[in-house]
């Protein structure tokens, strides 16, 4: 069997992911969508930047012949080639391999570029040390872990230890502790040898990060919601749903028969020691349960500071949400629902940059929109409205006096929502919230990150329907912001 890098890399993410892409049938694979398509290629092109700059030479080789891939690697480096793009690294499994990994594994790594550095080898007076380019401006652990396997699999071929790095964007060249990864990634490399050589499928587990960009959560996603899985109920983190299986709560209404003082006791070492905080997650993982279980919003108990809705009765309420492109740190769209009761009328208001140097005009209209009604509180989702604000108002030196009292009118319907009631929802996302009370986007499969791919596509090709997507899209989550703020009104007066 081979390990490559790519399994690895997988492995750290989601072991039942690694093992689908070996063992599973690739017609249950989900299209990529346009946004996992938009990142790839934004971080192949700039992979491809940074190796064009280094002028390297490439091993030449059959598509897809692992093996005649690494002998060509192997012949470049004993030539003492001083940049290898592309290569292909090869450790059989009769070679010195980690305690715990089956000789029939064949470990094949891919790192970006060889280098070539001063120092003995069984080369001659030169050794390589593998470099990795990456689109993240952060060394995750993930990628550290990979550079580790690249500088273990080399010292197996030119018979010293190297050492690794990164290139991050924007960051340039980070040094790997490779020494501090090694025990960690010999195990990790064992562990996922046995698990894909048992052949005995890893348990599903639904978590928005990485399941929401994977190909396979659609048929995750049908086990899981089959199977009522722990992990579809907010709150139930990986960590804690091992504590959940240690105590033998395996399904969604065993939790919501459990004891919340017993469950507060397993949990606090999970909410590093706070008592008050093991509390109230076990309290509200039972309750969320309960929720689930009987399809049935629910108050929770002791709501604090939301004890009372603050809002009171205006005559015109303002909802607000923005579309952004983070890559150019760029805010392309303020969209306000104007709800008018004494009219009756509910009026949409977009400010759009069509340009990006359209930002500051289309802050300054919102400024102007929001100051026109100075007593209408401006409902939001989450907390990025209210930061935009703040930026926009350093970037363009604001006048404090003309957004700063903004602040005190915002109000977060995502905030209110989770600290007042349990909800029969798998998420408390504004789309699982609203579709729960039967809104739907016009937008079939729109969220903010197929926003950013329109806006990018707008500005390659400017063709007026990929405005128009984003325009929707961002009215329907002001109106669905609405319809949450309404069912809410009513929650809390039915729940003093």
């Amino acid at each position: 069997m081979f390990l490559t890098d790519e399994i690895l890399f997988d492995y750290q993410r989601c072991q039942r992911r690694s093992f689908l892409n070996l063992h599973a049938d690739s017609s249950w694979l989900q299209p990529k969508s346009d946004w996992v398509l938009q990142i790839q290629s934004d971080s192949q092109s700039h992979r491809n930047q940074i190796l064009r700059s280094f002028s390297p030479q490439e091993p030449i080789y059959p598509r897809g012949d692992m093996v005649a891939a690494a002998k060509a690697t192997w012949e470049m480096m004993q030539q003492g080639v001083e940049l290898i793009a592309n290569g292909v690294l090869l450790v059989e499994g009769n070679a010195d391999l980690p305690p715990g990994l089956p000789e029939n594994v064949t470990l094949v790594s891919h790192p970006d570029l060889l280098v070539k550095q001063p120092g003995e080898s069984g080369f001659g007076d030169w050794l390589y040390m593998p470099v990795d380019v990456k689109f993240s401006k952060r060394p995750k652990r993930v990628y550290q872990m990979i550079a580790a396997f690249h500088a273990w699999i080399l010292q197996r071929l030119q018979g010293v230890l190297a050492p690794a790095e990164l290139i991050l964007r924007s960051k340039g060249s980070y040094v790997v502790d490779v020494g501090a990864f090694l025990p960690p990634m010999e195990q990790l490399l064992a562990d996922c040898a046995a698990m894909l050589l048992s052949e005995k499928e890893p348990e599903v587990f639904i978590a928005r990060h990485p399941c929401d960009m994977c190909r396979w959560f659609g048929s995750c996603y049908a086990v899981a919601k089959e199977t009522q899985h722990l992990s579809l109920l907010p709150g139930v983190t990986p960590g804690r749903y091992q504590i959940l299986q240690q105590l033998q709560l395996h399904t969604v209404a065993t939790l919501a028969a459990a004891d919340a003082t017993m469950l507060s006791a397993h949990l606090l070492d999970n909410c590093h020691g706070n008592p008050v905080e093991s509390d109230r997650v076990a309290q509200t993982l039972i309750l969320q349960a309960q929720a689930v279980l009987h399809n049935l919003p629910l108050p929770l108990p002791d709501p604090g500071d939301f004890a009372a809705e603050p809002w009171g009765t205006h005559n015109v309420e303002l909802y607000f949400d923005i579309e952004a492109e983070p890559d150019r740190d760029l805010t392309f769209l303020h969209g306000v629902l104007v709800v008018d009761r004494l009219a009756h009328t509910e009026t949409f208001y977009p400010f759009l940059a069509e340009k990006p140097e359209d930002e500051q005009t289309t802050w300054e209209q919102f400024l102007d929109l929001v100051w026109a009604y100075p007593q209408a509180p401006i409902f939001h989702f989450c907390d990025s409205e209210v930061q935009t604000v703040k930026k926009l108002a350093r970037r363009y030196a604001t006048p404090h006096h003309h957004w700063h009292p903004l602040t005190h009118r915002f109000i977060d319907i995502h905030k209110w929502v989770t600290k007042t009631a349990v909800l029969p929802v798998e998420s408390y996302s504004l789309k699982a919230l609203a579709r729960w009370l039967g809104f739907q986007w016009r937008e079939e499969n729109a969220n903010g990150a197929q926003c950013i791919v329109w806006y990018k596509q707008w500005l390659q090709n400017p063709d007026r329907s990929y405005l128009d997507a984003i325009l929707n899209y961002n009215e329907d989550d002001c109106r669905a912001t609405y319809l949450l703020k309404k069912w809410l009104d009513t929650f809390l007066a039915e729940n003093p």
